[in-house]
């Protein structure tokens, strides 16, 4: 849970929230705030979002505008509004209900109220954007789990009630048409029809006993949008078919469509889910959105329209938790609906306890991802997707990162499992799998069938759900059943030599649909389903209460589609209010896999101001003195030499200089009006550098260039100081310890003295470290005056931008990263035994001085360790190294050697981490019994 947060529910579910939490970028931490958090959404931050980045949140201001004045008008007393509409206002608002609506349920069905009955003069101002259709839309945004679907009753009723008062108020219809993407939400919206066995007016008191008979008066009907289908004359053109029979007119269509509403004028439209139904501009492809997708938008939009031109469209409510349509300009790029009037979100929706709080993977002890510094269990597509995109037979094996995330996400769900059946919950918890493909869904359930994973409760075969969505799509265009699958046949009831009808397709699909649709509802069919495994089907319309683990194994390009998955686990299972706090207790869903992260990508037109990055505050603990660690502040390190000076080439390490990492050629061009001229181009070339120096000339210049590094520590003369010198580069140039690739640069004297003399500055370093090494008599420590001995409790409180980690062994109270590595060396540390103290070497001044090229760099070590032996451990993380690393190690262990010579500042190690298995073993080497 973040820091911070010690409950997450902080208002009534009943009430308009009173506060909200607020993320502090520097704090890395929650903030609770008073006051309702605005109506809005967050994007993505330009550029590589960093690890901690919560994104720029956007204002809907008009949300926002609508809210101020319905509140107002709320507060007095509804002016404007039919005497019907007060009776159902007066009837929803009722203290004394014993089922009592949500605030966001009533606010949502007050605000279509708003925009339809207050007076004029409230109204002003208020602007909605469109489509571009000819009939309007207003969209109400609700999070999943809010019960929209109340809404949408209140809304027919309100309708269909004023209309039966006054037949003649041109406003309202007594006719609805309500569409929805698929059967399982079909069937599930049947229960707003007035004539619904199970009717939410009656299960919800929706409506006063004194009107239910003047409800039924009206006409609801209920259709998936593949009853929307049409067919242009091109389409009809193209087809090859003996049948050439011209599209439907528009009035044969709606006959077809609305059946018993066929009559009816200006109708009510409802669209359930309506992120699906957005406006495909005619013959444009729209980048990132598949041909399913399109088709489906076009088909039920052009559905509408074609309505609307033969019948007319009063209106058209939009009902949707992520409202968002493709813009057109990115494959990944979406924009919220211009026509959203009430907006309750996710996080409106957690911290008012309505639904259960999503949970995802943060840290673990394996290696972060390399882009994000998250966990590999955060979204595991990206790790194993060329696996899981194959065409795979079901035994093959799947994965290890994927096997190793369904035993731990299985071993949580065996603890919950344990807990409900302790509690006598009738029904078990649910794990359900989202995959890329029915492949990888085939192969994760034959896995779980054969105990391949071995959880045996999850491999119940009477317990396993796998859904198999190939042929799912005729079922749906024929509104028959929508799921196959492989279920068990039923039980012969009658004798053993009666014979046995075969099921039919369509009857064992509506057998598997029945048991898909009830999962976890006691008495049903899916009651005692605890494992479900399937491909897109889950990403909209299915939900069950007693859904508690997710993992998601597909791609997730938007946070929608991740919002959209992650929803069909945040239905509560209790709804029982706390009588102390009048809030809902937490329940929670456990994800692995959906890089769920309240951070969505969709960006409305125009660009939002950028906001500041996200800083963290790091500094010392004061309560963890005594996890300080000092150490000398070491200036340099003073070299002291005999007479002579030594340097074998045949002992000296090889210098590799490669012709690629060497310009020697460069283009250049004028530039006109700040662009490039690239008509003009000129090259320079480093041919003339190589004729004009000779051997001997590189020679002295080398050896000038190592007098001066050397002269501070030589006990002789200037004079036999250079002669040395010049005489050691010569001998080294002339040797084989230098190699130059690829070889023609080598052999080709012009060209390997360009080689030289461009890396005159490696070649200095190199002959002066082998120098050192072998004609170094003393070293000596020159200290800091003012600061000789330095700690971690120097430094001072900064910010950083960077992944950063609370730690728990450390005198710092974050852990900053560079890397991957880093990240996972850290989490080590925090548990090894051998540790007794350690810190992220960042800010806190300790470096080590060092030469390269030519010049004093400083190098800054990736750790301080202090183990439990009294030793200080000094730790790098890399993988390959350059010479530059090389160069970086020996002076690093020059100073190991100069401090511990020194005896006054304990005994010091180093060492070097090349993989994120071997810490512990370095741990171990350096921190053994003394």
């Amino acid at each position: 849970m973040p820091k911070g947060i010690d409950h997450l529910i902080i208002n009534s579910p009943f009430i308009e929230p009173t506060c909200h939490w607020a993320y502090e970028r520097e704090a890395k931490s929650f903030k609770k705030l008073a006051g309702r958090r605005p109506a809005g959404y967050v994007t993505a931050s330009p550029g590589k979002a960093s690890f901690d980045d919560p994104g720029i949140f956007v204002q809907l201001e008009t949300v926002n505008r609508i809210r101020e004045r319905v509140s107002a008008w709320r507060a007095a007393g509804y002016p404007g509004v039919t005497g019907t509409t007060q009776r159902l206002l007066d009837h929803w608002r009722d203290p004394e209900r014993e089922r009592r609506f949500f605030f966001c349920q009533l606010e949502a069905i007050e605000t279509l109220i708003w925009l339809t009955e207050a007076p004029a003069a409230d109204r002003q101002g208020i602007e909605l954007g469109s489509d571009g259709g000819e009939f309007l839309r207003q969209c109400v945004k609700l999070a999943t789990g809010t019960g929209k679907t109340i809404v949408i009753g209140m809304a027919i009723a309100w309708h269909i009630l004023n209309k039966v008062a006054d037949p003649k108020d041109r406003r309202f219809a007594k006719h609805v048409l309500v569409v929805a993407p698929g059967l399982t939400v079909r069937n599930r919206l049947e229960v707003v029809k007035p004539e619904c066995p199970e009717s939410y007016y009656d299960a919800f008191d929706i409506v006063p006993s004194a009107l239910r008979d003047r409800l039924r008066q009206g006409k609801v009907r209920v259709r998936n949008w593949h009853a929307l289908d049409w067919e242009s004359d091109e389409r009809v053109a193209r087809k090859r078919t003996v049948d050439k029979r011209g599209a439907k007119s528009d009035e044969a269509y709606v006959r077809e469509v609305l059946g018993d509403l066929a009559s009816a004028r200006n109708l009510l439209v409802i669209n359930d889910e309506a992120h699906h139904a957005w406006r495909v501009p005619a013959g444009e492809k729209v980048p990132g959105v598949s041909k399913a997708d399109a088709d489906e938008a076009t088909k039920w939009i052009g559905g509408l329209d074609r309505i609307h031109r033969a019948r007319g469209v009063l209106m058209a409510y939009d009902f949707s938790a992520t409202p968002f349509v493709p813009t057109g300009k990115r494959s990944n790029e979406e924009a919220l609906f211009d026509w959203v009037v009430s907006d309750f979100g996710l996080s409106d929706a957690i911290e008012s306890g309505l639904v259960k709080t999503p949970r995802v993977v943060v840290r673990d002890d394996g290696t972060p991802t390399a882009r994000q510094y998250r966990s590999k269990l955060f979204h595991i597509y990206p790790q194993v997707s060329a696996d899981l995109n194959r065409k795979a037979q079901p035994q093959e094996p799947l994965p290890q990162l994927v096997t190793n995330a369904y035993y731990l996400l299985g071993q949580d769900w065996l603890e919950t499992a344990k807990d409900w059946r302790e509690k006598s919950a009738v029904t078990p918890p649910v794990m359900i799998t989202v995959c890329n493909n029915t492949y990888t869904a085939s192969r994760i359930a034959f896995a779980f069938e054969r105990g391949r994973i071995d959880i045996p409760p999850l491999c119940d075969p009477e317990r396993l759900l796998h859904i198999d969505s190939k042929v799912l799509a005729s079922a749906e265009e024929q509104e028959g059943a929508a799921v196959t699958a492989e279920p068990e046949a039923e039980d012969d009831e009658t004798n053993d030599d009666a014979p046995v009808r075969k099921q039919t397709k369509d009857e064992i699909a509506e057998a598997l649909r029945r048991k898909v649709e009830t999962v976890g509802q006691p008495g049903k069919s899916g009651e005692q389903v605890q494992n479900v495994i399937s491909v897109a089907m889950l990403s909209e319309g299915w939900d069950a209460k007693t859904v508690t683990h997710i993992m998601g194994l597909r791609a997730f390009s938007s946070q929608l589609l991740c919002e959209q998955v992650v929803g069909r686990g945040l239905r509560r299972t209790s709804y029982d209010v706390d009588p102390q706090t009048g809030f809902y207790t937490p329940e929670f869903v456990n994800v692995f896999g959906v890089p769920f992260t309240f951070l969505p990508h969709e960006e409305t037109e125009g660009t939002p101001p950028p906001p500041p990055k996200p800083r963290t505050r790091i500094e010392p603990v004061r309560e963890r003195k005594s996890l300080e660690i000092e150490w000398p502040n070491v200036l340099r390190i003073e070299h002291s030499y005999g007479t002579r000076l030594v340097l074998d080439p045949a002992r000296a390490k090889t210098l590799h200089l490669a012709a690629h990492e060497t310009i020697q050629l460069a283009e250049i061009a004028p530039t006109v009006g700040g662009k490039a001229d690239v008509t003009r181009i000129e090259e320079i070339k480093l041919e003339e550098l190589g004729r004009r120096s000779r051997l001997q000339t590189i020679a002295f210049k080398a050896a000038a260039d190592l007098y001066d590094q050397v002269k501070p520590g030589w006990p002789g003369s200037r004079e036999v100081l250079l002669g040395q010198l010049v005489r050691i580069v010569e001998r080294y140039l002339e040797s084989d310890a230098i190699s130059i690739e690829p070889n023609v640069y080598a052999t080709d004297p012009l060209r390997r003295r360009v080689m030289l003399m461009l890396n005159m500055n490696r070649i200095v370093q190199h002959v002066l470290e082998a120098i050192r090494s072998e004609s170094t008599s003393q070293r000596t420590l020159v200290l800091d005056r003012e600061h000789p001995i330095r700690g971690t409790g120097d430094m001072l409180p900064w910010y950083s931008s960077k992944p950063c980690a609370a730690t728990a062994r450390s005198h710092i109270n974050f852990a900053v990263f560079d890397s991957t590595w880093e990240a996972t060396e850290a989490f080590t540390l925090d548990h090894d035994s051998h540790v007794e103290a350690w810190a992220k070497n960042d800010h806190l001044g300790f470096e080590i001085h060092y030469l390269f090229q030519g010049g004093i760099r400083r190098y800054r070590p990736d750790f301080l360790v202090r183990l439990t032996n009294g030793t200080r451990l000094v730790l790098e993380v890399k993988g390959v190294e350059s010479d530059q690393d090389r160069t970086k190690r020996e002076f690093l262990r020059e100073w190991v050697d100069a401090v511990n010579a020194h005896g006054g500042f304990g005994e010091w190690a180093c060492d070097v981490s090349f993989s994120p298995s071997d810490v512990a073993d370095i741990l171990a080497k350096h921190g053994g019994a003394e």
